[in-house]
């Protein structure tokens, strides 16, 4: 008998959509304070997710996805940071 283990899934902060949570980009709080993204999925700390698209990364700083998440503003190097994993992505 196999047995089949159900995929985790995750809301995107941006697009609000359900997905399988290694299709996501994970943006990690930790217990210092500080936001990491983190590519592994397995840091210490509150996660939220967002698609590994520009436009649901726009749609996250719009609505302030990530603030609401995380119960507090998000310093904009957090955002450089995500533009620029982004942009490694598309090529």
């Amino acid at each position: 008998m196999v047995i089949k283990r159900k995929t985790p899934l995750r809301k995107c902060t941006g697009c609000n959509s359900m997905k399988d949570k290694r299709e996501l980009i994970r943006v990690v709080k930790t217990p210092e304070e500080t936001f990491v993204i983190d590519t592994t999925g397995k840091k210490n700390g509150r996660g939220a997710y967002i698609c590994h698209s520009a436009d649901c990364l726009n749609l996250a700083i719009k609505n302030k996805g990530l603030d609401r998440s995380f119960k507090t503003s998000i310093p904009a190097e957090v955002y450089n940071e995500l533009k620029e994993e982004l942009s490694s992505f598309e090529k």
